[in-house]
């Protein structure tokens, strides 16, 4: 749990972990974050950047880091992952999650959960994949997102990343509820695409978590609200 006292120095560097909210931005934290301490300390600007993107649909753990502790955004950025998805079969969006409204069905009638255990086995490992179009990758210069959501048309290369373990948390069709452990540049919101696409059907993510990023817990969060509130300034 992170703690302030007389001593907490943001301009030498902390790390915080923040459950992140719904709706809001990677972005939109880093903000808020240098925003109450600039208030708090009085400086007129420090650095405050975070250690991976969240979707705006997704919530869970971002690590936020301040000052010079900036410096250690990239070892965060290495660490494996591991989230909570909640996937709906069946349908598709462009998007792959709930951004976007649902562009194609499909039957899943001829899904069994022995078909659906032999599919998702086959994505453990060192796998290709194409990010979403909707997501912050660039393309010529530009956010793919803005590109995807003027309904430009344009293709994103494939990166190698690896997916450690797949569970089976609760399995009710047409909704899977996976828990992920993945390396950095996973997409969860694609893996989903291609899981669909292997059972002969449509998939999209209508719920995701992140609960760590390396030995970093979601459990030892705080929330914004928390963390003005250490600050005495809400």
């Amino acid at each position: 749990m992170f703690e302030i006292n007389e001593n907490t120095d943001f301009e030498k560097g902390q790390v915080i972990l923040i459950n992140k909210p719904l709706l809001w931005t990677s972005f939109d934290i880093v903000k808020k974050i240098r925003t109450l301490i600039e208030r708090k300390l009085g400086y007129r600007k420090i650095k405050v950047g975070h250690s991976g993107t969240l979707d705006p649909l997704a919530e869970g753990l971002i690590i936020i880091c301040t000052g010079k502790a900036t410096k250690e955004i990239s070892k965060f950025q290495a660490m494996e992952k591991e989230y909570i998805a909640t996937m709906a079969l069946g349908k598709t969006t462009p998007s792959f999650d709930l951004e976007t409204r649902i562009d194609n069905e499909y039957k899943i009638d001829h899904i069994t959960k022995d078909f659906f255990k032999q599919t998702i086995k086959n994505f453990i490992g060192i796998i290709s994949q194409v990010p979403p179009l909707f997501s912050a990758k660039k393309f010529n210069g530009n956010r793919a997102y803005n590109l995807a959501r003027e309904g430009k048309k344009f293709e994103l290369k494939s990166n190698r990343i690896e997916i450690k373990e797949i569970e089976i948390i609760k399995y009710n069709l047409p909704v899977v509820i996976l828990r992920i452990v993945c390396s950095k540049g996973t997409y969860v919101r694609a893996l989903a695409r291609d899981i669909g696409f292997s059972l002969k059907s449509g998939a999209h993510i209508i719920g995701l978590k992140r609960t760590s990023i390396g030995n970093y817990k979601l459990s030892d969060a705080i929330t914004i609200e928390e963390f003005g509130k250490k600050l005495k300034i809400l």
